[in-house]
């Protein structure tokens, strides 16, 4: 699968099979990845708590909040949870200001997600939760401060990319079977010059 590729297949997923465990190795793979990628300043002030376990990502899933685009969904549907999270945190004792690393968080997501998908895997970025909250559960030392949860597992659902026009409206959307649709602006709609 070539660059492109792999990004097309990268969705972000809310519905996976709760039958395909995520291994540890996997996940460190993905992490791996995510290392080797661009940081701030060369700083590296990102660590990763891996869960993989079943009762570890049973404890995660609860204190996170799924698309907020269609409210009247509950996602993922029960049986259709994710089978591991790599929990992002910035360790405050490399770098204060959790803001100057945002970018960071976005690139080693994208790249944890580039990786999974080329595994066959699939996630689903949240920044919809509690850091206190997943602090408390995953009773972390108060220097890593969760910055975004990657949900992980092998997919199971459909999502289709659609192309729309300069004035349409981008939100996602499900249609009666459950298929997910993802509104995309064109190229040329998006080119400066």
């Amino acid at each position: 699968m070539n660059l492109k590729e792999l990004v097309k297949a990268n969705r972000s997923y809310r519905g996976y099979d709760e039958s395909r465990r995520v291994t540890r190795g996997e996940l460190m793979e993905m992490v791996d990845c995510a290392r080797l990628s661009a940081s701030s300043v060369n700083q590296q002030p990102l660590r990763y708590y891996l869960a993989y376990e079943k009762e570890d990502v049973d404890r995660i899933q609860p204190l996170t909040k799924w698309a907020r685009g269609l409210p009247e969904l509950q996602l993922p549907h029960p049986g259709m949870c994710p089978t591991a999270f790599i929990v992002i945190c910035q360790d405050t004792r490399v770098w204060e200001s959790t803001a100057r690393f945002t970018r960071d968080v976005g690139i080693a997501a994208q790249t944890i997600l580039l990786s999974a998908t080329e595994m066959g895997l699939g996630g689903c970025m949240i920044g919809n939760f509690s850091p206190k909250s997943i602090s408390e559960t995953l009773q972390l030392p108060e220097c890593l401060v969760p910055l975004l949860a990657v949900a992980i597992g092998k997919p199971a659902e459909t999502i289709v990319m659609t192309e729309i026009g300069p004035d349409e409206p981008t939100g996602y959307y499900r249609d009666e079977n459950d298929v997910h649709y993802v509104p995309k602006r064109r190229l040329e709609d998006l080119l400066i010059n």
